[in-house]
């Protein structure tokens, strides 16, 4: 297959694009760590945490070309432990939607995005097929990610108003995008054993950062469900019973000493967006609410 050039960078790419070949971003190289089993998944994020998924003070911060976290995205984007969704992505990638018929395709498993010391942790459910699976970011390069950028910019968490490529200069501003499966799915619905292959990812990176956080914001109610699932694994208080998804939700958890504010938000998927469901001023609110209590002292 042709090589295509990058919308940014016009640097030329095969579809999908392989580790440690010049996309802008890419966590990877050609000698990153490859996960192929579920197992493999747990036994790699496992060691990039000291004391197995529990927290790991004062390795998320500086420079992140030589921390944990940064293994921990590289390794997530060449993740091949679900064969379902390598296939439907690699699918996806060769096979391109016909407005993006002149673009590389990522077609590799989406890492988390953002600071590396957050205060806002934002948990989605998997990349979209052409948007992260087109870009190699999150939330990136489609209708959700303009509604969710325009907010997050906004109420001041993000640098600019919209986030089309990696490489764009976008900048998260103490704040990280994380979603629960780093795969496209086929229809946006991730099995349950996919789910669970990809949860160790999750658990790592929340170890990495979690002496940073204090606020979660999960969007929809399989981001929420997969917040509270991490949040358990990890050790932290969580009221019972399970406290209820709904947009602007919201739960007080404890980790440690110190409380963190979950809040929950419709998912601005465009079945949400086109019908009203969700409203700019609504994602505002919870964004705004997440933004400012990540201020707050403490």
């Amino acid at each position: 297959m042709t090589d295509l050039p990058h919308p940014l960078t016009g640097r030329p790419f095969p579809s999908p694009v392989p580790p440690g070949t010049g996309w802008p971003g890419d966590p990877a190289s050609a000698a990153t760590p490859v996960a192929r089993t579920p197992s493999d998944v747990q036994g790699l994020a496992c060691r990039l945490v000291p004391n197995g998924m529990k927290s790991a003070p004062g390795h998320a911060v500086g420079d992140q070309t030589a921390t944990p976290l940064a293994d921990l995205d590289a390794q997530v984007s060449v993740c091949r432990a679900c064969p379902r969704l390598v296939a439907w992505r690699e699918e996806v990638a060769a096979d391109k939607r016909a407005s993006y018929a002149d673009q590389p395709y990522w077609g590799r498993p989406i890492a988390g995005w953002g600071s590396a010391t957050p205060r806002v942790l934002v948990v989605g459910l998997a990349p979209a097929a052409h948007g992260g699976n087109r870009t190699g970011r999150i939330f990136t390069g489609d209708r959700s990610g303009d509604w969710l950028f325009a907010s997050l910019h906004r109420v001041g968490l993000a640098t600019q108003a919209t986030s089309e490529h990696a490489g764009d200069g976008q900048r998260l501003v103490d704040t990280r995008m994380v979603a629960a499966v780093r795969c496209a799915p086929p229809l946006n619905k991730p099995t349950t054993e996919e789910r669970d292959t990809c949860a160790p990812w999750l658990d790592a990176e929340l170890a990495l950062v979690e002496e940073h956080v204090r606020v979660v914001v999960a969007l929809g109610s399989f981001g929420w469900d997969a917040a509270l699932r991490a949040v358990r694994r990890a050790g932290w208080d969580v009221p019972t019973p399970k406290p209820r998804f709904g947009h602007g939700a919201e739960a007080r958890l404890r980790v440690r000493d110190r409380g963190v504010l979950l809040l929950g938000s419709y998912h601005p998927s465009q079945q949400n967006t086109f019908t009203g469901k969700l409203t700019e001023p609504m994602l505002d609110d919870v964004l705004g609410r997440a933004a400012a209590a990540a201020r707050m002292p403490g």
